[in-house]
């Protein structure tokens, strides 16, 4: 049993099996501030109109959009892609009116000619003129995605994760390698990055302001989220892209999809990924045939290359105690990341951060659009991919039940997507007889 109960051959993940893990740490450390330190490798738009794709219409495509229209100087939407027609439609009207608050500097110019559907809408994309295009359709689907955006010459925003399996990593790192020789920006949506709060908070941490890191914790405890119910004109393909958050092939889990923000902040400290995972989860009240396969609650212990610990802790429960936020515990004293707040080892306070506070998703946009026209070359593309393979390797822990090595998790072959991407295709996984999907058994499901 894998873990989502199917062979794990996939060509559309054939990339070559590479081994980062040499050079991972020092790497991710590299790249996490290559994203502020950008090198001019095209000709700035300055001035220019900015002409903008995007594949994956849904809240944070739509959102994603918005933001950018924030941005200096004239932008132009020009083609847009999604699955689902009444996701398109939505997003279309949404952003018309967003363009008409702002005014004659931004515009939405997409007639039906170019507004795609269906699961390979994206590469219709991809031949349009646009200069940026913003990839926030399920993860699954992200790898083949950002490999076309990067061969059509295309600037990339791409949503985290970027990937729900380790060959969609290599994938992602072969084609950010790619993107880096052409010249090419790549922001991923990991926007923490791009707050001040945690700019200031962690360069005091690389200062030496709690002394050496010993632990690190990281929580996304919340309740549960939507549920979308099956059609009855659906393929068994079209319910599972749908419901996409159910399912590990397209979603990851929650450990991937949402916890990689809290996960990614821990490397970031830590100037490194961990090299052994171990860790617990399941199903305790999502249990139903609507939500899939995927856990409602993990805790993983992971280790990084000096011996020190991330705790990471996520769980879908409502009315269970609620934290979102990272910490630090250090030779010296304590540290409340997300809150931008230094403690000795009394646990006095002795730093905080008193700057403006920074809705991080609309400050990457801006970023970018800066980045853009100076002509700097954003790259964070690197340490997207490592944050979300400590992720994936977190829930090949949880699930497996095994401890997990980072180059066995790294180089492992299991490719969860579909072998081929159409809507009467065999979808990745299957229900039983009962309606109910293969969901994995620590100490049993094979994750490697």
């Amino acid at each position: 049993m894998t873990e989502h109960a199917r062979p794990a051959n996939n060509s559309s993940h054939n990339g070559s099996r590479r081994t980062f893990l040499k050079t991972s740490a020092a790497a991710v450390a590299a790249s996490a501030m290559a994203a502020r330190t950008s090198l001019a490798s095209y000709e700035p738009f300055g001035e220019r109109e900015i002409k903008v794709g995007v594949v994956g219409c849904g809240g944070r495509g739509t959102g994603a959009v918005s933001q950018i229209f924030n941005g200096a100087g004239p932008i132009r939407l020009v083609a847009m892609a999604d699955a689902f027609d009444y996701r398109l439609a939505s997003s279309y009207d949404r952003l018309t009116r967003a363009a008409k608050k702002i005014g004659d500097r931004v515009a939405v110019d997409v007639p039906q000619s170019r507004r795609y559907l269906g699961l390979d809408g994206y590469k219709k994309v991809m031949e349009s003129d646009c200069d940026l295009v913003v990839l926030a359709t399920p993860p699954g689907f992200r790898p083949d995605q950002f490999e076309a955006a990067v061969d059509a010459g295309k600037h990339v925003f791409m949503e985290k994760p970027v990937a729900t399996d380790a060959p969609g990593i290599r994938k992602v790192l072969a084609t950010g390698q790619k993107a880096a020789e052409k010249g090419l920006a790549v922001q991923v949506g990991l926007q923490r990055h791009h707050e001040p709060k945690y700019q200031e908070t962690i360069a005091k941490l690389h200062d030496g302001a709690i002394g050496d890191i010993l632990l690190t914790k990281v929580y996304w405890n919340s309740g549960g989220l939507w549920v979308r119910n099956r059609r009855p004109d659906q393929t068994e393909m079209q319910y599972q892209v749908d419901n996409w958050f159910y399912f590990f092939w397209t979603c990851g889990g929650q450990l991937v999809e949402q916890h990689i923000h809290n996960i990614d902040i821990s490397n970031w400290v830590k100037q490194a990924t961990p090299v052994t995972a171990q860790g617990q989860g399941g199903r305790e009240v999502r249990t139903s045939k609507a939500t899939g396969q995927i856990f409602d609650h993990h805790m993983v212990e992971f280790t990084y290359p000096d011996g020190s610990t991330m705790l990471s802790c996520c769980r879908h429960i409502d009315g269970a105690w609620g934290q979102v936020g990272e910490y630090a515990t250090g030779s010296k004293g304590t540290a409340d990341i997300g809150r931008g707040k230094i403690f000795d080892r009394d646990g006095n306070l002795v730093w905080r951060y008193r700057g403006k506070n920074v809705q991080g998703h609309q400050q990457e946009q801006l970023n970018l659009i800066d980045a853009l026209r100076a002509g700097e070359r954003p790259d964070e593309c690197e340490y997207g991919a490592m944050s979300t393979m400590t992720a994936i390797m977190g829930r090949m822990a949880t699930t497996g039940g095994k401890m997990v090595k980072w180059e066995d998790a790294l180089n492992s072959d299991l490719a969860l997507g579909p072998k081929q991407l159409a809507w009467d295709a065999e979808a990745p996984v299957q229900p039983d007889e009962d309606g109910r999907y293969p969901v994995p058994v620590p100490g049993k499901t094979v994750v490697i």
